[in-house]
């Protein structure tokens, strides 16, 4: 594409610079009817191959390029126009290359010298009104509407920039998600097989029948770790919140600890049902992991617009730093309304909100 942008416009494959040759068809068209003599025809005919050579070099140019092809129009404009008044067909191809090789201010007082000097010229090289009144009048038509054109597809340009960028930031960002997201779901489950499989390889020799059994506890874990996997390729999140915190009691009371429970009927809309699903699975996958817990509350209720989800521990609170997890639980929270925060003056407790409005 860098290549094919450093090529004249006439090699692009563009058929624009064509298509606006139609003005200059008049030409040729005025000598043929006019039964021209073979000598004002040729000399028609030099200066209508130097204003080819002009438009095509210089399509597209922009400052000092279309400035200088809008001086050879102008004399090209000036030498045929006093032969053939259908020549002064030239000064509104100059003013065109104005319109499109500057912005819109620039181009703007441009024009606005640039017509006064074709006016001039037509006069005192005594140009016939019906060749010099369409010349004048249409440089400024004609680079008046080209200058408004040249500013909307500008802001085009602009509006797709800003598009193409908007894009890759969301691109970027539904990578970090994603990223997150795959820490939440398999981040603890990898950790649990690799220490399992570690110490399944240390009793291997002097306990046989504890390492087979660590391996099937291994397995156990992979395969579930697997469905969470395929879950989370699913939609992220399948079930609804009743049950995320079902499952959230039956892994704190596997591990040992005491549960108490309380649910409001809440009704979220499914990004936010989603994003708590994931914030309450890995705030009880850290209490298993690094409270060092006896008893954990969980409390979900309804907080005017918001939708409140707390969770407390007696564990060692302060001692345990915030990692990966509770940095893109904060971070997702974030990107959908919702909020985390965190204490740990008695144990650890978090409390996590979630807006409700986009749930109708």
């Amino acid at each position: 594409m860098g290549d094919l942008r450093r090529l004249p416009i006439i090699a692009q494959g563009s058929v624009m610079p064509y298509v606006w040759l139609i003005y200059a068809a008049a030409i040729p068209i005025s000598l043929w009817l006019a039964d021209a003599s073979p000598r004002a025809a040729v000399f028609q005919g030099v200066v209508l191959c130097a204003f080819l050579v002009a438009y095509f070099a210089g399509y597209g140019s922009r400052g000092r390029g279309a400035a200088a092809v809008t001086a050879v129009m102008f004399v090209l404009g000036a030498v045929a126009a006093p032969r053939d008044s259908v020549a002064t067909t030239y000064f509104i191809y100059g003013a065109s290359f104005i319109a499109w090789g500057f912005t819109s201010d620039v181009a703007y007082r441009a024009l606005f010298a640039y017509v006064p000097l074709v006016a001039i010229a037509c006069w005192l090289l005594h140009v016939n009104l019906y060749g010099a009144v369409p010349g004048v009048v249409f440089s400024l038509i004609v680079g008046v509407a080209c200058v408004a054109q040249a500013e909307q597809c500008r802001s085009n340009a602009r509006l797709r920039q800003a598009n193409d960028e908007i894009e890759r930031l969301a691109q970027i960002a539904e990578r970090e998600r994603i990223a997150r997201d795959l820490h939440d779901v398999l981040g603890h489950t990898l950790s649990v097989i690799t220490l399992k499989s570690q110490l399944a390889a240390k009793l291997a020799d002097r306990d046989p029948a504890r390492a087979a059994s660590e391996i099937r506890e291994v397995e156990s874990i992979a395969r579930t770790s697997l469905d969470e996997l395929r879950a989370a390729v699913a939609g992220y999140r399948a079930a609804g919140i009743a049950d995320e915190l079902a499952h959230a009691r039956d892994v704190l009371t596997s591990a040992g600890l005491r549960v108490h429970c309380e649910a409001d009927d809440v009704r979220l809309a499914p990004v936010q049902e989603s994003v708590l699903a994931l914030a309450i699975r890995e705030s009880v996958t850290n209490v298993v992991r690094h409270a060092r817990a006896s008893a954990v509350r969980l409390r979900l209720a309804s907080a005017g617009d918001a939708c409140r989800f707390e969770i407390a521990d007696d564990g060692i609170g302060g001692a345990a730093g915030e990692g990966m997890g509770l940095l893109g639980m904060r971070e997702r929270l974030a990107m959908h309304g919702g909020s985390l925060e965190r204490s740990t003056d008695r144990g650890t407790q978090l409390v996590i909100t979630v807006p409700t409005e986009a749930a109708r």
